[in-house]
């Protein structure tokens, strides 16, 4: 189990306190689980999600009620975002035995129960009475909070404690916090990141940084990359399809169900809407090109993303006003039902037809997408493009590092041979890029006295953490036991 311990055994005191536990992502960029002790009996959990890839095996986070660390002092669970890294603990600590509040945006208390019904159906049970229970247990335990609003804790042996979220740019709802608690005369400032959103990214607002961070906790996915800036990365998605489909096939995008797919369907309506009447091939317009999306999450997912385009940013509230609507245009299918799921990969493996099918998991761990793959990964007609950060051990990973050699990867206990083409745009991520990270923290007014380094490959945490000691920043990885 990833853990740094660090807890001390006297009572609140600013030279030992605070202190950190890490339970997740800090071997890689999946499973993150952050304890901020206050006290040896007081702390709050920032995140419990799930591991993925190599991170999972031992890690002791899924197939059991089992949490895999000390959930007792832990007096709330505050949450960044939704996704399944971030969020799929928490059913096994609730079934552990946590009855305290789990606090996250107005946003992210809409789609937290569709992300974790979901993950419990692929991986738990099916009952539909278990599951009702659960969401209405965990519904009694969360607590909506609007972005920039203080909100108080229970006391830490009568030190006042306080936290607010802020916009973080990465999914509809997603949230870096801010937690202060009273010391001395003044208030100390912890900031946790979590994921950040890439600059000038689809639908939604940037982050801003923070005012004052005493200790920031920053996440380094792209901590030794820079994406494309939009527009080119438009162009060069652009391109890929051009070049794909001129010998029609299928081009297979996996992609995560909340905001990775609600990004692509965004910007491929736009390009739709700029290129209508413009030939793909000399049988294909661009406007009757196929979009489809086989996830019945992403659906729902889609609908919220539209009840709650209040969270939206200025452009896209404005392409919704002037009548266009890029979640939800004509040529968009969405496939819900697991019959019509089947029908479909077995048509478009047969057929050969040019269509875009995006389909979950973003990193071809389970879901739809990999019956697509079984079906169409050894006709090289057919195209792979991936849109984003591969984990290490995903079958994704494997995909994107066999494919020049046309080698293997096993999809559910079989070996299936790499003839499609595989493609990436390294542009299409939600996360924050290096540059994007160094500005966050270039913008905080009062600088971190201490940086911890988390949620990166190992080299990603490296180079960040040396591009911020060079600007005399004292920034450090944070590692098991420290």
């Amino acid at each position: 189990m990833q853990s740094n311990d660090a807890i001390g055994s006297a009572k609140f005191t600013p030279n030992r306190f605070p202190k950190f536990s890490h339970h997740g992502a800090i071997n890689g960029v999946t499973g993150s689980c952050h304890q901020y002790w206050l006290s040896p009996d007081y702390s709050l959990l920032v995140d419990c999600g799930l591991f993925q890839g190599d991170e999972f095996a031992g890690s002791g986070s899924a197939g059991s009620p089992q949490i895999g660390f000390d959930w007792r002092p832990i007096t709330a669970v505050l949450l960044t975002h939704v996704h399944i890294d971030h969020v799929g603990r928490l059913p096994y600590l609730i079934a552990a035995g946590y009855q305290g509040p789990i606090y996250c945006s107005e946003a992210s208390a809409v789609l937290l129960p569709l992300v974790l019904a979901d993950a419990l159906k692929v991986g738990v049970t099916r009952d539909e009475k278990l599951l009702a229970a659960f969401l209405k247990r965990l519904k009694r335990q969360l607590v909506a909070i609007a972005y920039g609003q203080w909100t108080t804790l229970p006391n830490c042996e009568d030190v006042e404690v306080q936290f607010r979220l802020q916009v973080a740019g990465h999914i509809l709802g997603s949230a870096y916090i801010e937690i202060r608690h009273q010391q001395q005369e003044d208030w100390f400032y912890t900031v946790f990141s979590g994921d950040l959103g890439a600059s000038h990214t689809p639908l939604l607002p940037e982050p801003q940084s923070p005012e004052r961070a005493d200790i920031l906790v920053l996440e380094s996915t792209y901590g030794d990359s820079n994406h494309q800036g939009r527009k080119q990365r438009a162009a060069a998605l652009q391109k890929l399809i051009l070049h794909s489909l001129r010998d029609n096939g299928t081009i297979l995008i996996p992609a995560f169900s909340i905001g990775r797919t609600q990004e692509l369907l965004y910007e491929l309506e736009d390009m739709i809407f700029r290129l209508r009447g413009e030939k793909i091939h000399q049988d294909l317009r661009w406007e009757e090109l196929d979009i489809i999306v086989d996830s019945p999450l992403a659906a729902s997912f889609n609908q919220a993303y539209v009840q709650l385009k209040q969270h939206w940013d200025d452009e896209a509230l404005q392409r919704n006003s002037s009548g266009r609507h890029p979640l939800d245009f004509s040529q968009l299918t969405t496939i819900e039902d697991h019959q019509q799921h089947l029908a479909l990969v077995s048509f478009l493996a047969r057929s050969k037809k040019p269509a875009i099918v995006i389909a979950a998991s973003g990193m071809c761990a389970g879901g739809r997408i990999v019956n697509y793959l079984k079906a169409m990964l050894e006709n090289p007609v057919h195209q792979i493009l991936f849109v984003g950060h591969q984990a290490r051990g995903t079958p994704g990973a494997q995909i994107l590092a066999r494919a020049a050699n046309k080698g293997f990867v096993e999809l559910d206990d079989h070996q299936y041979q790499i003839n499609a083409e595989v493609l990436k745009v390294s542009g299409y991520s939600a996360h924050a890029d290096q540059q994007d990270l160094l500005n966050f923290v270039a913008g905080i007014a009062l600088k971190p006295k201490q940086i911890r380094i988390v949620h990166g490959e190992e080299a990603a945490k490296l180079e960040l953490r040396n591009k911020l000691q060079a600007k005399g920043l004292n920034a450090e990885v944070a590692r098991n036991g420290d």
